[in-house]
Parts: structure tokens; sequence; C-alpha cells
């Protein structure tokens, strides 16, 4: 079922996300419908907080960006990341490394706005799947980014914290508008 996503404004987008202890029949239910949420918005990663839950899960699938390539490695294999799209990791944990680069960086609880963020260019999360198995993933590129951003979702962090101030400034009426419009209903 899609489900809404949530926009700006909304304080759950503030809130860290509880560790999930158990995988239900609920949390399968919503990671089913988180999936079927992303794909229907064009998006390549949503978290539980985007769609009114605050739990430590995200999804992801960057294979259908050709322009924006990704490495990975999971468990210690190279592995084509489009093979293992959609990710679904519970209760992930992230370590970044020393180089950073800016990227164009968009939001889907923030509609049509973007902008140059700075970004680690190559992370390693581990993280818990759906079956109870612990997996390890290195990536880069745009991927790197996705889980970067996401993770952020996970702890209340939201890219516009990671806008320069300028930047930030210059987008402060579409981000005081949209706060308005979601603060409305």
């Amino acid at each position: 079922m899609k489900l809404p996503i949530v926009k700006y404004g909304n304080p759950i987008l503030r809130k860290k996300g509880k560790e999930i202890d158990q995988v239900d029949e609920r949390i399968r239910t919503l990671v089913a419908d988180m999936l079927e949420t992303m794909q229907a918005a064009n998006g390549i990663g949503l978290a539980a907080q985007q769609v009114g839950t605050a739990l430590q899960l995200t999804v992801l699938d960057v294979s259908q960006v050709e322009d924006r390539p990704s490495t990975m490695m999971l468990n210690g294999q190279k592995l084509d990341p489009v093979q293992a799209m959609p990710l679904i990791l519970l209760n992930p944990k992230i370590r970044l490394n020393e180089e950073f680069s800016s990227g164009n960086e968009g939001c889907l609880s923030f509609p049509d706005i973007t902008a140059e963020i700075d970004r680690a260019v190559s992370v390693e999360v581990e993280a818990e799947t759906l079956e109870g198995e612990t997996v390890q993933i290195e990536a880069s590129g745009l991927l790197a980014r996705a889980l970067q951003h996401e993770l952020d979702h996970l702890n209340g962090i939201l890219f516009i914290d990671r806008m320069s101030s300028v930047v930030k400034a210059s987008l402060s009426s579409r981000l005081k508008r949209l706060q308005k419009e979601t603060l409305k209903g």
C-alpha cells in the first residue's frame, strides 16, 4: 500500500528512530509499503520517519540511476549494486571515510528543493536484514550518498542541516512556505 510521505514541518522527521528488536508482520508490511511508496515517488531512498514511523529502518534502490554510478561490497564481496537492490536495512550503523565531495541532493520530504551537499565519498554500514542477518556494506558513489542521507533521517537529521548557511538562506522562504503548508495540514 502506498503511504503518504511526511513533509518538512512534521515533527516526526526530527525524531530518532527506535531500534527494531523483532521483525514481525507489522515490520514486513511496513517495509513492503515503504518500497512501494519510494518507487511510486521515483525516490532512491526512504526512511521510516518519512512515512510517519520513528524506527531504525530504511529502504534504498539506486538501480534506476545510470548517470551517477555506485560501487558496493557486501560482506567483503564486490557486487554490482543493481543486483543488491532494493536494500532493506534495520538498525544501521555508519562509518564515513575521510574524503568528502559535494553533490546535488533532494529529498522526498522536501518536494522540488535540491542543493549541493558535502558527503563522504565512501562509507561502511553495518545493518540487519529482515531475515535477522547482519550485513556489512561498503559503498561509494550515489549509494554512499543515499546511505548517508537515509541514515541521517533515522537520527532526526535532515539534508537542510547539511547545507551551507548561504544555500539555506537562499532557500529560507521556500522552506518556511513548505513548513507552513505542512503544519496547516
